[in-house]
């Protein structure tokens, strides 16, 4: 690995929509992965830990950061560039494949959250034009995925 650094609280490692030549391992502390960061409709889809990563989409297809990384408590932080990334073919297997298996994960989880949104509003839309009233279980469905939307449009409401 390249360079370990201490980071405050609040710092900013990466923003959406910046080109990306590298990802970070978090040593320890807490890093928060933020949509629309410092905007209305801010929404933090999740917050990594010691030995989590982030900004590795960037370092292997070479495409804008997705998301904004942000300190969320004092972390030790160790960027790794491409350069290193290409050397743990070599020297470190497992690393790699533990990088493989975590973006696997978080896919997956993705992929399953959007199934479940696709049923959702599949299953309102059926309601609506039934005529039916929707069920408990419906509308705990819905409440669960306009949840982030709905704090953030409060937000600005006001």
């Amino acid at each position: 690995m390249s360079d370990t650094k201490v980071y405050k609280r609040g710092t900013v490692m990466l923003r959406q929509g910046d080109p990306g030549d590298c990802m970070y391992v978090v040593q320890s502390g807490r890093v928060g992965i933020f949509e629309n960061y410092g905007q209305p409709q801010e929404k933090k889809i999740a917050e990594l830990m010691s030995g989590e990563y982030f900004g590795e989409m960037s370092l292997l297809d070479h495409e804008p950061r997705s998301a904004t990384a942000v300190v969320l408590e004092e972390a030790m932080i160790t960027t790794v560039t491409e350069e290193t990334f290409l050397s743990f073919f070599k020297e470190n297997p497992a690393k790699v494949l533990m990088i493989a298996q975590q973006m696997s994960h978080r896919l997956r989880r993705t992929t399953q959250d959007y199934i479940e949104a696709c049923k959702t509003v599949y299953d309102t839309v059926e309601a609506e034009k039934a005529g039916r009233q929707k069920d408990e279980n419906l509308m705990k469905r819905i409440a669960k995925l306009c949840a982030a939307h709905l704090v953030s449009r409060k937000g600005a409401e006001k």
